[in-house]
């Protein structure tokens, strides 16, 4: 393997981790971080929430830009915005500050979102693809799982600051990696968008879909809490509308929408992973607190036991990605999607005395199906368009999971709010915790039963198309 492909590897791997670590590790600090600031449980949402809801607004424009331009240049920015803002986070005395370091993270991470799975791609052949892409994978979903963990022991010994400090260093390290190694080479098709100019990057699209973003999820957010909420979601579906009929007409789109209705299993496959990210991120952040607050457990504790999730994630995600070149991705989604649904819907009889077994087998059978989903739906994605579009196609990706972060997210603050109000987190009783949590894994069982729906749909839909040619 050649230094470039390893560096390539290296700096994949590890901003699938931080991005998706910083995502989660504030899970456990949202009690003390409740306490220190004075706030309720839906004002200390947001520093949840703003994170993805900014990723995912922002991962297909910088996907379209970097496809015409040099994705090495768009990692590089956006590690560099990702560190500096970490570093902003340290230092942050209120919640406002916090919640704008956070929301500068999720600039850089949607940056990063953009380009580092487009690069490792590009540098591997299909023989290879699905291994190397389960790495990365692997590193995504241990960094949301050992966010939690990591997050939890740094909070308990250090403070909720150390969580942006640990950030920062690696993010300075990878930065070196990334400058120092990568390929410097240009899109396939960026010299033609310098020549073209201005109209190759179709800004009105891409305010149209950062304003749908940013518009229909805070609606969606604050559709109980705020009487505002309902309208912004809807005005989120109309620009939504206005979104998908200008870009049928824009010379260059920044999403040819032609991809989803013309290839359907790459338009089921994002959906799928759209469904098992809104079904699954929320799963250690309602654990985490219920182990804090119901169960008595320290931060630290906590982490510990939520680390069976991610152990199970690392072990199998590989093999997952293997597995995929050599059969049929959409079988193993498929069964991993499944999996998932059946953890879910044991989550939902957890009480107030259940046992902490009972909660790790779980986790352990969860983490199977993130696995056993995750890498070989992503490679059915990133194999199922050109070169020249990968960019836009792991942006699609990363957005789809930032929406499935955010929707999960706002499911529980719907649910918190309507059994909560206001009150912060440390001060709610176990029992109404409990009931929160019941209905909250109800809502994620019928998502994951939808993904199940989606996976088993696309697999006919290729034997069709199949049978066709």
């Amino acid at each position: 393997m050649q230094k470039v492909q390893k560096a390539t590897i290296f700096v994949a791997v590890i901003t699938s981790f931080i991005t998706t670590f910083m995502g989660s590790a504030l899970n456990l600090s949202v009690p003390d971080m409740s306490n220190e600031f004075h706030v309720g449980a839906g004002a200390i949402g947001w520093v949840v929430t703003v994170y993805m809801l900014i990723a995912a607004a922002f991962s297909v424009p910088f996907g379209r830009i970097a496809d015409l331009t040099s994705r090495k240049r768009i990692l590089v920015c956006g590690i560099t915005i990702f560190g500096v803002a970490s570093c902003f986070g340290i230092f942050a005395g209120s919640l406002p500050a916090v919640i704008f370091a956070r929301g500068a993270q999720g600039l850089g991470a949607s940056m990063i979102f953009a380009t580092n799975h487009a690069i490792l791609v590009n540098e591997f052949d299909e023989s290879s693809r699905g291994r190397v892409l389960g790495y990365a994978t692997a590193s995504t979903y241990m960094g949301l799982a050992m966010g939690p963990v990591i997050g939890g022991f740094l909070n308990y010994n250090i403070g909720w600051r150390s969580i942006f400090a640990v950030s920062f260093v690696i993010s300075l390290l990878v930065l070196i990696e990334a400058v120092r190694r990568l390929s410097a080479r240009k899109s396939e098709n960026a010299d033609q968008a310098k020549v073209q100019g201005i109209s190759r990057w179709d800004l009105s699209g891409n305010i149209i879909f950062i304003a749908m973003i940013l518009t229909g999820v805070y609606g969606l957010t604050e559709l109980v809490s705020s009487k505002l909420g309902p309208y912004f979601a809807a005005a989120g579906f109309l620009l939504g509308i206005w979104f998908v009929l200008h870009e049928r007409k824009a010379e260059s789109p920044i999403i040819d929408v032609r991809i989803f209705t013309g290839n359907p299993s790459y338009a089921l496959s994002n959906l799928a992973a759209l469904l098992n990210y809104g079904a699954t991120y929320a799963i250690s952040y309602l654990l985490s607190i219920y182990l804090q607050i119901v169960s008595g457990f320290t931060s630290q504790t906590a982490g510990l036991v939520l680390i069976a999730s991610p152990a199970v994630m690392a072990l199998f995600s590989p093999y997952a990605g293997k597995l995929s070149d050599r059969m049929s991705p959409f079988k193993l989604a498929s069964a991993g999607m499944a999996i998932t649904a059946v953890s879910l819907l044991i989550f939902t009889f957890i009480g107030e005395n259940t046992s902490i077994l009972f909660i790790v087998a779980t986790l352990l059978l969860s983490g199977f199906g993130f696995a056993l989903f995750s890498s070989p739906n992503t490679n059915a994605i990133m194999s199922s368009v050109e070169s020249e579009s990968l960019g836009i196609a792991a942006s699609i990706l990363a957005t789809m999971r930032s929406l499935g972060h955010t929707v999960s997210m706002a499911v529980v603050m719907i649910i918190a709010s309507l059994y909560m109000g206001d009150s912060p987190l440390a001060e709610a009783e176990p029992q109404i915790l409990v009931q929160t949590m019941h209905i909250s894994y109800i809502v994620f069982t019928v998502l994951s039963a939808l993904g199940i729906f989606c996976s088993l749909k696309r697999k006919n839909v290729r034997r069709v198309l199949t049978e066709a040619h």
